[in-house]
């Protein structure tokens, strides 16, 4: 059985930016989430240096303020476990505009 099959949650792939806030900083650093389940989220970043365990706060769109820990890091994508799960069926991936996916 893969990583994959074992999952416990569906995850969907999308293309959405994001504002992730790790505990302790003020600057906010935005990322692109590549796919999000209700329990979590694989985002992708080339200025951000966070490190497993990190606390953060997510900002994703329709759904607001999401908090979480850092659970892996690999090169520039991470996976972000949310402390309570979420419904990750209201992110709207359908209205990703231009100016967001030229960023």
């Amino acid at each position: 059985m893969t990583a994959t099959e074992s999952r416990s949650t569906a995850r969907e792939s999308l293309f959405q930016l994001a504002s992730v806030q790790i505990e302790q900083e003020s600057e906010r650093h935005r990322v692109r989430v590549r796919n999000l389940s209700d329990g979590g989220m694989m985002a992708e970043a080339t200025n951000t240096r966070v490190q497993r365990g990190h606390r953060v706060t997510v900002e994703l769109r329709d759904l607001g303020a999401v908090r979480g820990s850092v659970a892996w890091v690999q090169d520039n994508r991470f996976g972000i476990a949310f402390d309570s799960p979420i419904d990750s069926r209201q992110a709207d991936s359908s209205q990703t505009s231009e100016s967001d996916a030229a960023a």
